[in-house]
């Protein structure tokens, strides 16, 4: 299994909104695509606006396919417009889980 992280710092005084667009219109079609979501986080201590998410990929041509028909969907390309003013910055980490972990 491959883990991708990916961590959204959004814009100051606009969290509540990117959640609103994104568990309304965002989420349903990622779920479509990419299967159930892994863990939905928000920062508390720390930097803050920070949003983290994680998804799991049976393979990196997995996450590759699944990725790619979501692109494609019109759904998604409405979603990406109505919140692309929202976030500040976007990072991706794709993980591999060691022995020990609970999630493979």
């Amino acid at each position: 299994m491959i883990v991708e992280e990916r961590d959204y710092r959004i814009k100051v005084g606009k969290l509540t909104e990117f959640l609103s667009h994104y568990e309304r219109d965002g989420l349903p079609v990622q779920e479509e695509h990419l299967g159930k979501i892994l863990g939905h986080f928000v920062s508390e201590i720390g930097e803050l606006n920070h949003i983290v998410t994680l998804w799991g990929y049976a393979s990196l041509d997995d996450r590759l396919a699944r990725r790619d028909a979501m692109a494609k969907d019109p759904r998604w390309q409405a979603y990406l417009s109505a919140t692309v003013d929202l976030v500040d910055i976007q990072t991706t980490r794709l993980l591999r889980p060691t022995s020990i972990s609970p999630i493979r």
